[in-house]
């Protein structure tokens, strides 16, 4: 694995509003010098994030985050028919409908741009033999290690928002590929999730000549995420071609310390990108004593259930429960919980106070 590649260990971070975040996303991505990460004679997928298929503060990729970015890549000459955004299903969300309910659509559609679902039929799935071994991929997928051809030779740009996550403490840039490079029986790597996503980070830094990732903090998420979350209006964006030290800094703001996670500390030591927020410059904004400190490891209902089974007493069942025909049971209670009882008694309540506010009027007018 190369020990350096174009912005590591650099993180640009800035405070934006509704009136200038558009802008405010150009400032961004320059001051984290993406055009040196992004060969622009490649194709650019942009990596919409989207955790839920219903709206909800902090879950998915903002429009105005897709916006800032689509309309940076072309006002420096990168050319429209070379890029494309990409998103994916999995077995409780539909990316499709995310794509809609989180006005995302509008804004592709106001670019012309090809939106690709990599759940969709036609996507073509190769097997990958990557060049460095796996952590634990390939114990995972005994058949061999799937990825979508498309997306080998494709600079990417992850979209991810930050938010606190029920299986990783935090979650952004590396888990974001998560759900773009394995298929949807991804949920067969959740025991040993940390060590996936490094080989996620891992494989793509040998399939894509370029990656970055651009982070919406406007409104950050606490609590038993990514969906069962409390948002907190924060007005930040974050902006890094490094995978590790974006999720890093985004992990010290919401008052963890990145080395202490396992995703971020493994990759770090495997020289992926950096974790440790003293090897990492910060530009932009001074966010040296920004600490919201954030609650981690937070369960709900449904949480608790799967780490019973991925690391509790139903441990031996792992298999049965989830790899079989009984798999279904899981989806469906999973889409009970949070469908139909978490979001109409905890989550349509929030979602209505975030409407009063500017970010939830600029959401409105998308």
């Amino acid at each position: 694995m190369p020990a350096d590649f174009p912005g590591k260990g650099r993180v640009a971070v800035l405070k934006t509003s509704p009136a200038t975040v558009l802008d405010d996303y150009q400032k961004l991505m320059h001051l984290a010098g993406y055009q040196q990460a992004l060969p622009a004679d490649r194709v650019t997928g942009l990596k919409i994030n989207i955790s839920w298929q219903v709206f909800y503060p902090a879950c998915s990729t903002t429009p105005w985050q897709l916006e800032g970015v689509i309309k940076t890549l072309l006002a420096d000459g990168y050319q429209k028919d070379m890029v494309h955004t990409s998103n994916n299903n999995t077995v409780v969300v539909d990316g499709r409908e995310g794509e809609r309910n989180n006005k995302l659509k509008p804004v592709i559609d106001k670019f012309g741009l090809q939106s690709t679902n990599i759940g969709d039929p036609q996507t073509e799935w190769v097997e990958y033999r990557p060049k460095h071994p796996t952590l634990v991929l390939h114990k995972v997928f005994r058949d061999g290690i799937f990825i979508p051809k498309y997306l080998i030779g494709e600079n990417v740009i992850h979209l991810p928002t930050m938010k606190t996550h029920v299986f990783t403490t935090t979650t952004g840039a590396m888990k974001n590929a998560f759900g773009g490079l394995l298929t949807e029986k991804r949920h067969w790597t959740h025991s040993v999730i940390h060590e996936t996503l490094v080989d996620l980070l891992s494989i793509q830094r040998e399939i894509h000549p370029g990656i970055f990732a651009v982070m919406d903090g406007t409104a950050a998420g606490e609590g038993p995420g990514p969906r069962a979350m409390k948002p907190h209006i924060k007005n930040y964006i974050l902006a890094s071609s490094d995978q590790v030290a974006i999720d890093a800094v985004a992990a010290k703001m919401m008052g963890f310390n990145p080395m202490k996670l396992d995703f971020i500390s493994i990759a770090h030591q495997l020289g992926l990108g950096v974790g440790d927020p003293r090897e990492i410059t910060v530009v932009g904004e001074d966010i040296s004593n920004v600490n919201w400190q954030f609650e981690g490891n937070k369960d709900t209902f449904a949480s608790r259930g799967q780490k019973m089974i991925y690391h509790g007493p139903l441990k031996p069942f792992e298999n049965l429960l989830l790899r079989t025909p009984l798999v279904p049971w899981a989806f469906f209670a999973s889409n009970i919980y949070h469908n139909y009882y978490w979001y109409r008694y905890f989550g349509r309540r929030r979602v209505a106070e975030y409407m009063k506010s500017d970010w939830g009027k600029l959401f409105k007018s998308y």
